[in-house]
């Protein structure tokens, strides 16, 4: 959205529709002081969150210290590309995490502690704290998807314009899909990984693609590169990458959306195929899940991270984005996924490194929101941002 300035009288609502840069530059501006600006987001979490359940703790205290001080670094000339933009930190980050010290060193104030999933199922796609279960905003039937389930929904219903997220799997991408937000897994190595293996990265959920594009920039010190030539990016088109099981009403509603943004001159389709090896028993074992480094399970996922990366190699070589779903499923109710694996069409991009992000997509038939995701060369982040751009101005069919 454009930044038509806020009024100084903190008027949550107003402040509630703007982006964050459109906020760091009125705070930047000095229209309004981070201070006003944070007041009125801890009024939205007040107002919504009782319902939702997106946040673990509020921190009133620590968010108004932090404003008083982005207030005093703009009074004292600093250019702040975040500046007074509230922010909600995934819990397991914490205030203490890289991520949020380089977006709070960029303007962001920490607001409060999202959920994320307590102890249980295998596949972590949801949402727990000490009130119940996150809720997801479209329907409090259904899950927000996971790990970062109280990012997308504090994102999500307006109370916070950013939150940080981590995604091993799919944890920024599947809540973004169940909540109707973005979420945006840079490239692995980017920054450094929240995880000994190196599959768990730090990204953005926002609502806005210039938003997720300044959040990069604050946690990379660098711009993303320029898109390259003028063209829509040639884009292939998998509904299961050769595996999954996705439901034919997710699969028709992320391709019926590639289809607008097609039409609408963001991306080309191209005929390419996408058939990955399945990444299951290669992502277990990464993850330490199975046995020592010289184990079967081992030399096992080293060929079929070796086999996932020429495969993919392939793809690139014709293609600059390849295009599924972002979950096979539509969201699962709050008794957890089963045997479901929400993480089927993400987690191969966690083991190859590709940047990913998902897009809102629209609705099943149902009434089920879809996200769809969009994988891109390594450090082509510029790719997926430009699509986003380009799709908020076409809406799902």
């Amino acid at each position: 959205m454009h930044a038509h300035h806020p009024h100084p009288s903190p008027a949550g609502d107003e402040f509630a529709r703007l982006s964050a840069c459109a906020t760091a530059e009125a705070v930047g501006g000095r229209q309004v002081s981070a201070r006003e600006v944070v007041a009125a987001a801890l009024g939205r979490v007040r107002e919504h969150d009782g319902r939702l359940r997106a946040f673990t703790a509020v921190w009133d205290e620590v968010a108004a210290r932090y404003a008083d001080a982005v207030d005093r670094r703009v009074r004292a000339g600093e250019r702040l590309p975040l500046a007074g933009v509230p922010l909600a930190v995934k819990g397991t980050e914490g205030l203490e995490s890289l991520q949020t010290a380089r977006l709070v060193a960029a303007g962001c104030v920490p607001v409060g502690a999202t959920s994320t999933p307590g102890r249980g199922t295998r596949w972590q796609t949801y949402g727990a704290t000490d009130r119940g279960a996150t809720l997801n905003p479209f329907d409090p039937r259904w899950s927000p998807g996971g790990s970062s389930a109280g990012s997308a929904v504090a994102v999500a219903a307006g109370m916070v314009p950013l939150a940080t997220g981590s995604d091993g799997a799919g944890s920024v991408r599947i809540p973004a899909a169940w909540c109707g937000v973005i979420g945006l897994k840079p490239t692995n190595g980017l920054v450094p990984a929240r995880d000994r293996a190196g599959l768990n990265v730090a990204g953005p959920l926002a609502r806005h693609p210039q938003d997720a594009a300044a959040y990069v920039y604050a946690l990379t010190g660098a711009p993303p590169p320029d898109r390259g030539p003028g063209r829509p990016p040639r884009t292939a088109w998998s509904a299961t990458l050769g595996f999954a099981a996705t439901e034919p009403a997710v699969a028709h509603t992320a391709r019926a959306y590639l289809g607008a943004l097609a039409r609408a001159g963001a991306v080309e389709s191209v005929g390419v195929p996408v058939v990955l090896p399945d990444p299951a028993a290669c992502w277990e074992a990464l993850r330490g899940r199975a046995a020592g480094a010289d184990s079967d399970a081992a030399r096992a996922a080293h060929r079929t991270r070796a086999a996932l990366g020429r495969a993919l190699d392939a793809v690139f070589a014709e293609a600059e984005l390849v295009a599924t779903p972002t979950t096979p499923n539509a969201p699962h109710g709050h008794d957890g996924p089963g045997d479901t694996l929400s993480v089927a069409l993400t987690w191969a991009f966690n083991i190859s490194g590709h940047p990913a992000i998902s897009l809102p997509a629209g609705f099943t038939p149902a009434g089920e929101p879809v996200g769809l995701h969009l994988v891109a060369r390594p450090h082509r982040e510029a790719d997926l941002l430009a699509v986003a751009a380009a799709a908020t101005r076409t809406a799902p069919v």
